[in-house]
């Protein structure tokens, strides 16, 4: 989520110390998927293996395939831990974007936590499974981006978000309808953006980086011609 310095200084700034201290605190509303109850909420993925997310994402569709959900559970809660150690994340996402519009932090929105679980998950080439790009208040100071998983041909709205953003690197999932705090809609022109400029990249990564051909040497007589 990007949030244009004005607003922080008109309100955020006021409230940084009390957002600070209650921080610590986001993370003991929402239970563990282990613990969850129900189909129709949002919980946190317990580790790389949570086999609640797994069997939801299976559960999709009798077509979706059980490696390509584990493999996607994992991607997606290895993918947070780490940028979260990469960006040196505070427990408080909202006071982290405040961080870096004042130059503090250099990385760490929502949509660059969205956009690299969606690069590594496409670079898995998924058959069964299908990748959306969620937002919500979109244009807005609240923007929020996140992935959204389907099974391969199904709505965007029978999905499930995956948002390593909201609990600063810890992978929150569940129904688009079960979010309390987001109205979803999804936005195939970002996601094809995004996805082109990643591939584009890539390419041209490669490129670079390919190893140039030795030149073929030619070789002279070392002793005369007889002629």
């Amino acid at each position: 989520m990007y949030i244009p310095p004005m607003f922080f200084r008109r309100y955020l700034c006021s409230n940084f110390i009390l957002c600070a201290l209650l921080a610590p605190l986001t993370l003991g509303g929402l239970p563990f998927s282990a613990e969850a109850r129900g189909r129709g909420q949002l919980v946190l993925a317990s580790s790389a293996e949570d086999q609640a997310l797994r069997n939801r994402l299976t559960s999709l569709s009798p077509t979706v395939n059980p490696e390509e959900a584990r493999t996607v559970t994992y991607i997606a809660y290895t993918t947070g831990r780490e940028l979260a150690k990469k960006w040196k994340m505070i427990p408080s996402p909202t006071v982290h974007s405040f961080l870096i519009n004042i130059g503090i932090k250099k990385a760490g929105y929502c949509y660059q936590f969205a956009a690299e679980l969606l690069y590594r998950l496409d670079a898995q080439k998924l058959q069964t499974l299908e990748l959306h790009w969620g937002e919500s208040d979109a244009g807005t100071d609240t923007e929020h981006n996140v992935i959204v998983v389907t099974a391969r041909g199904q709505p965007f709205e029978q999905g499930i978000m995956l948002d390593n953003w909201r609990e600063a690197g810890h992978l929150l999932w569940g129904p688009l309808n079960g979010d309390p705090s987001h109205a979803w809609v999804e936005n195939k022109n970002e996601f094809n953006r995004r996805l082109n400029m990643n591939r584009a990249a890539t390419e041209q990564n490669k490129r670079e980086t390919k190893p140039k051909a030795k030149p073929i040497s030619r070789a002279t007589p070392t002793t005369p011609l007889k002629g």
